[in-house]
């Protein structure tokens, strides 16, 4: 399991207590079986995984996220869309183990606000979408017990800066058969996004990823993700396999808690590290172990719910 969300110390008490006092006050939105089963605020979603955020629950984060990281003067934006002008070779790493990779406009840490000090435990990535606003990460990322109420994205994030800003949902969208049986096959989430300053699409910012469907197999591609803790993100590469029908698999050591949610990348832009979304880590055993990583495979299922997340409307369909 990737996902590493630490509980609050001892100075964290006082400040979760006032959170979850917040969050009763709101409209009673904070799940309680969630609550005791995971500490963490969550709130309930439709039957069909659908979550639909309310501003002030996005306000809190973006509050607690402003002691948290440092806005960067604006950098210019990047390409919307990987334009693919000169794909990377993608060589497998040697060793192959993950090392330190300069950080990639479109991928970034997901920050935890609600259990004392904003401390990140997973990993998403921009992907293109209509509405220029959707994220894609794994579903046990932001759904456990009940979807994750204290998310922020930070695009690009190295050192405590956050060059690309602040980012925090307006809704998120997971299979049905994630939120009722965990099932691994599914371990996938999309979450839109908003700006904590102002109106932008967050793609016309970062740039933003292609996401392919059915994708081939035994591709060359790189994991990039952020180990909890680290203040800079981990990459590696190397070809991607299968772990039966439903399951990619992607053996490289050294990818700890912290980096679920990973997106698998394939044919990266040489100039803007952007690349095509075949898979995000998660999956089997919730991401896999120090050796391997696993995705779901990104098939009909996955293609229905991006739909659905994309569009704002579609009905989730198999």
């Amino acid at each position: 399991m990737r996902l590493n969300v630490r509980a609050p110390g001892p100075a964290g008490w006082t400040a979760l207590a006032a959170a979850v006092l917040a969050l009763a006050v709101i409209g009673l939105l904070v799940a309680t079986r969630g609550l005791a089963a995971t500490d963490a605020p969550v709130a309930e979603g439709d039957s069909a995984g659908h979550y639909r955020e309310p501003a002030a629950l996005g306000e809190a984060s973006a509050q607690a996220m402003r002691s948290a990281v440092r806005t960067t003067v604006a950098r210019e934006p990047v390409q919307p869309v990987s334009r693919g002008l000169r794909i990377e070779a993608l060589p497998a790493s040697e060793p192959l183990q993950a090392a330190s990779m300069a950080p990639s406009p479109a991928v970034g840490p997901l920050f935890y606000t609600g259990q004392g000090d904003p401390d990140h435990g997973c990993t998403a990535s921009v992907v293109h979408s209509p509405s220029g606003n959707l994220l894609i990460t794994a579903a046990h990322c932001v759904h456990t017990g009940g979807f994750r109420t204290d998310l922020a994205f930070v695009p690009g994030y190295r050192d405590g800066e956050a060059p690309y800003g602040v980012w925090v949902p307006t809704a998120i969208d997971v299979a049905p058969q994630w939120t009722d049986s965990r099932d691994p096959d599914y371990d996938v989430a999309f979450v839109r996004v908003r700006s904590t300053e102002g109106d932008a699409q967050i793609e016309r910012v970062t740039g933003a990823e292609q996401i392919r469907f059915d994708p081939p197999v035994h591709r060359p591609a790189r994991v990039l993700g952020y180990p909890n803790g680290s203040e800079q993100p981990l990459g590696c590469q190397n070809t991607t396999t299968t772990e039966g029908p439903t399951q990619l698999r992607f053996d490289c050591e050294g990818l700890p808690n912290g980096t679920s949610g990973s997106p698998v990348l394939t044919d990266v832009d040489a100039a803007t590290g952007l690349g095509t979304v075949n898979g995000v880590l998660g999956g089997k055993d919730e991401g896999g172990d120090d050796e391997t990583s696993y995705s779901s495979y990104f098939g009909p299922a996955v293609e229905a719910l991006y739909h659905r997340a994309a569009n704002g409307s579609q009905p989730y369909t198999q």
